[in-house]
């Protein structure tokens, strides 16, 4: 029979499910609890990572809907809840496991898929979100900036064919009104 603490329990780890668009399990045995704190700093503040119970873990899991977990709930468990940039979070659990051999990436899923190991791997490798806008944006600007320097390039051309830029033609009539009233005085 459950207890009123391990169905508060459940709720809050299926909660966590359904609001994170990915998650990541992983082993930690062997990590202090000042690595755990680190862990959870380098994931941010949109980010959880919280040591879970398998049994409670695997009921929440089924209940949100995510069966990236099955059979891969077993030994001291925590999840990575990612709500943020999942690329930048994938990022940091990766680099923290090269740096401390204990953290194993088990498995996990993003925006309902799942992923295994090597595919978060992968995942850690991309650019990060706000890099890959800037490439867009930049393809976008490239062709305006192509006619912008054509027009200016036109400009150019029938200002010399003309013999006088267009500004300096428009200074002479700046200069008109002012010889006017020196010549009245």
């Amino acid at each position: 029979m459950a207890t009123p603490t391990k169905v508060v329990a459940v709720e809050e780890i299926t909660k966590d499910f359904q609001e994170s668009s990915a998650a990541v399990l992983t082993e930690y045995r062997g990590l202090t609890v000042a690595q755990l704190k680190k862990l959870r700093r380098a994931l941010g503040q949109d980010n959880t990572f919280s040591v879970v119970k398998n049994s409670l873990a695997a009921i929440a899991a089924k209940e949100a809907g995510v069966d990236a977990f099955d059979g891969q709930l077993a030994g001291p468990t925590a999840i990575a809840f990612i709500k943020g940039d999942a690329v930048a979070a994938a990022k940091s659990l990766t680099d923290f496991a090269k740096e401390n051999k204990q953290l194993v990436i088990k498995t996990g899923y993003f925006e309902g898929k799942a992923l295994d190991a090597n595919e978060v791997a992968a995942l850690a490798a991309l650019e990060s979100r706000e890099l890959q806008l800037a490439k867009v944006a930049g393809v976008l600007k490239a062709p305006m900036a192509a006619v912008a320097r054509v027009l200016d390039a036109l400009c150019v051309k029938l200002e010399e064919e003309s013999g006088a830029p267009a500004a300096a033609s428009e200074a002479p009539a700046a200069e008109a009104p002012a010889e006017a009233a020196a010549e009245e005085n």
